[in-house]
């Protein structure tokens, strides 16, 4: 099983959004094969709580406008501003503060399925992707 396009376009408009206000380690993977209950997880991480809510009231303005009035079902977190999640159904976007990006590391849930082509310019990485690359060579030598 394979996300759809369309899910794949919107994630894309997603990360463009989030990548434009600065947010940095914007990963999606393809979760279809995984999970039955959306097709593409979206991370990305926020400096700060104004930020992770800047990024994630970003992200939902361009979907709105661009992929045909799409909304979230669900919104949580937003009280919290720590940990963002927007669930569109087919796919799951995670707008995360830097430290609880760096706690939980979604990420690693994720790392043997395929990754989403974000085709994003100009992408912010951080230490956590160093990070990950450690504790994947620290698995695979065991």
């Amino acid at each position: 099983m394979t996300a759809a396009q369309n899910s794949i376009d919107a994630v894309r408009v997603a990360a463009e959004a989030a990548n434009r206000l600065k947010a940095f380690d914007i990963e999606a993977f393809d979760v279809s094969d995984l999970l039955a209950i959306t097709d593409i997880m979206m991370v990305a991480t926020a400096a700060n709580e104004r930020q992770v809510l800047g990024v994630a009231e970003e992200i939902e303005k361009d979907l709105y406008l661009k992929c045909g009035n799409l909304n979230p079902r669900s919104r949580e977190g937003v009280s919290e501003a720590q940990w963002v999640l927007l669930d569109y159904g087919d796919f799951i976007i995670h707008i995360m503060h830097e430290e609880a990006r760096g706690y939980y590391r979604l990420e690693r849930l994720w790392r043997d399925c395929p990754t989403v082509d974000l085709q994003l310019e100009h992408a912010e990485e951080s230490h956590l992707a160093a990070d990950d690359a450690k504790d994947t060579d620290a698995a695979d030598n065991q």
